[in-house]
């Protein structure tokens, strides 16, 4: 079997960057579980606010939590309360160091084409599956409303499970376009979602490819 990589842990520094951005050699393991957390809590709590991804940022005594979404105005609220309510859910997640300080900040990013994500691509072809839709006609659709965007060059949809209730498990997948995988300047965005179907679970990946670049 082929050896295989994680399309954005193999381009890293070059088209993609950690999610994490922090560094420490004593609180690693505590400042880990800091950060599982948060993106655990946050998946739950956003599920239905189109959420792409959580990017953390840590500095001396602060903590930045950049979220990406499609949908700013659900998780915002009225007058900013939304996200004032989060801002406390995450800290009471959050333990205190020992000096007790710490600030908390919450930036919330909007995601104007959520057909060119991976993320936001995969999230809807997994809920379509959830309400019984039939896996090739998500499999199209879900193809068709990212390809019809100029800035992607190709992708490719790959399901693997139980496709439509069957006994035994199988793999079936839709491609169209380029999609370099083994260029390293090849920017490509990837995502895993699941679909919890009432016969199991269902992996759902996406692969975008936007282009080359170049330094």
């Amino acid at each position: 079997m082929s050896h295989k990589v994680h399309p954005k842990a193999y381009r890293l520094r070059r088209a993609g960057d950690w999610d994490s951005r922090w560094f420490n050699k004593k609180k690693l393991p505590e400042y880990l579980e800091e950060d599982f957390r948060i993106r655990q809590f946050l998946e739950k709590k956003l599920r239905d606010s189109g959420l792409e991804k959580v990017e953390i940022e840590r500095f001396a005594g602060k903590v930045t939590v950049i979220i990406d979404t499609s949908r700013p105005g659900l998780i915002i609220g009225r007058g900013g309360k939304g996200a004032e309510e989060l801002k406390k859910s995450l800290e009471k997640i959050l333990p205190l160091p020992k000096d007790g300080k710490r600030e908390l900040r919450i930036e919330i990013r909007e995601v104007k084409n959520p057909w060119t994500s991976a993320s936001l691509s995969a999230q809807w072809i997994a809920q379509q599956l959830e309400k019984r839709v039939g896996h090739r006609r998500a499999m199209k659709q879900g193809m068709e409303k990212i390809m019809a965007n100029k800035e992607v060059l190709g992708a490719r949809i790959e399901l693997s499970g139980r496709l439509g209730g069957n006994e035994i498990a199988r793999r079936e997948w839709l491609r169209k376009g380029n999609l370099p995988r083994q260029t390293l300047r090849a920017i490509i965005d990837y995502h895993l979602a699941e679909a919890r179907c009432t016969y199991g679970v269902i992996g759902v990946k996406v692969w975008i490819y936007k282009g080359e670049q170049f330094d």
